[in-house]
């Protein structure tokens, strides 16, 4: 995991202890998830899933909501 960044450690984290959720992170204007989590979410939400960079060559699935929508969402 040395060749990841900060925010996918935090994730990974957050994720060991609570392997059932699915987490959002505030991003700025977004609320943002990874991973199956955000799979799930584009599925669920019927959102977009695309990719984000998190460390060196990683990319890894990615799905947001804007946080002023988070009610029309959750």
């Amino acid at each position: 995991m040395e060749n990841t960044t900060p925010l996918r450690k935090q994730y990974l984290d957050i994720k060991k202890n609570y392997p059932e959720a699915i987490v959002f992170f505030r991003l700025g204007d977004f609320y943002e998830t990874f991973e199956e989590d955000a799979s799930i979410a584009a599925r669920e939400l019927e959102i977009v899933l695309t990719s984000r960079e998190m460390g060196k060559g990683l990319k890894v699935p990615l799905a947001g909501i804007p946080y002023h929508a988070l009610d029309n969402y959750l």
